[in-house]
């Protein structure tokens, strides 16, 4: 059975769309690309 009172402590309010919008743009998401840049970037400086 639900207990109301402790669902109702655990719950946080979605945030409306321009707020999440926001918060995902100001992450830092690193995404394969990225990670591929630094690994050739990591590689070519070894080389050298």
């Amino acid at each position: 059975m639900l207990n109301f009172e402790e669902e109702l402590k655990k719950f946080h309010p979605s945030l409306e769309v321009e707020e999440a919008e926001e918060a995902i743009r100001n992450q830092d998401l690193t995404d394969m690309t990225d990670i591929l840049k630094e690994m050739l970037k990591e590689s070519r400086s070894k080389e050298r």
